[in-house]
């Protein structure tokens, strides 16, 4: 049962965590200076604050349609109440290092018939789709910063080559075949599960369904793109739109490759140093890397502690 996996300690600790997190991140816009942020908090206002945050959650829900088309490409229809309390859960581990934390709702969707290399490719696949999406939004931007050109073509090519890979079939089933009956039990078993999530995320990779998660990733992430950039208007900037969804969307893809809990510390240093070199005051480009922090990364950690605490939805049939 999902009570289970995350009740007593084991929800508590998690609670602790995300304290910490929070207390860490709060130190951070102390350190940009108190006086500015809450200036910039008060500027926005309700009515801004709340703007930002519909847009964060146009942003979740673009990509829990997405999540569900994963699935049911898989061969599953999860109770759509219940997948959606899953996928909002992961969210509240995103603190956690390396993307693990959201990688918990494979232990909860398999209370639902979905294997852990299936899931596994659905939160593979996602990951893939939005790594695009944000590079082709950083990619409209580009002949503003032609020194991020190297990072954005070489991050290109990988996906490239790892869409190519995903959908070599052959190849993959000989790997496999050569794990089982070649390798150790151990390490063989490890690359066995390994190629089945491959196998699995190919199949949330065939072109219609290719573009389709791109698309509605590049949405998704516009979204939030465009809350940052309200931001920025609110608090006085001349930013233009296709600036601010560059500034944000490689930020996100720096963070991403920091491979720190919810690009904590990289994505905010790109952003400020960003906008600094956009000719922003330090104070101000703080403050608005601590609101659109606030809107997206730390409402989805609320939300997803949210989801966590609830109870289990029985599926269906």
């Amino acid at each position: 049962m999902t009570q289970a996996v995350l009740s007593g300690w084991r929800f508590r600790a998690l609670l602790l965590i995300v304290l910490l997190s929070a207390l860490g991140y709060l130190a951070f816009s102390l350190w940009g200076g108190w006086r500015e942020v809450v200036a910039a908090m008060i500027r926005v206002g309700f009515i801004g604050t709340a703007i930002a945050l519909a847009l964060s959650l146009v942003n979740y829900g673009l990509r829990f349609v997405r999540w569900q088309k994963f699935l049911a490409v898989l061969g599953h229809r999860v109770d759509t109440m219940e997948s959606l309390r899953i996928y909002i859960a992961g969210f509240g581990l995103t603190v956690l290092p390396g993307k693990v934390g959201e990688a918990i709702r494979s232990l909860f969707l398999k209370q639902h018939g979905v294997t852990y290399p299936e899931s596994l490719a659905a939160f593979f696949s996602e990951l893939l789709s939005n790594l695009i999406s944000m590079l082709l939004l950083a990619a409209v931007g580009l002949w503003a910063y032609p020194q991020a050109q190297p990072v954005v073509a070489m991050l290109a090519a990988l996906i490239v080559i790892g869409l190519v890979v995903l959908q070599q079939n052959r190849w993959l089933l000989a790997l496999e075949s050569f794990a089982q009956n070649k390798l150790p039990t151990r390490l063989g078993k490890l690359v066995v599960h390994g190629i089945e999530i491959v196998l699995h995320s190919g199949r949330c990779f065939s072109l219609p369904m290719l573009l389709y998660g791109i698309a509605l990733g590049g949405v998704a992430w516009g979204a939030e793109g465009v809350a940052f950039y309200y931001i920025m208007h609110v608090l006085g900037s001349d930013l233009s739109l296709q600036t601010a969804l560059f500034i944000y969307a490689f930020s996100m893809l720096v963070g991403a490759l920091s491979f720190l809990p919810g690009g904590l510390g990289g994505m905010e240093a790109t952003m400020i140093a960003l906008l600094m070199l956009n000719h922003v005051a330090q104070p101000q480009a703080v403050a608005a890397t601590v609101l659109i922090r606030l809107a997206t990364l730390w409402f989805a950690v609320a939300l997803g502690v949210i989801a966590l605490s609830m109870p289990e939805r029985h599926q269906r049939h």
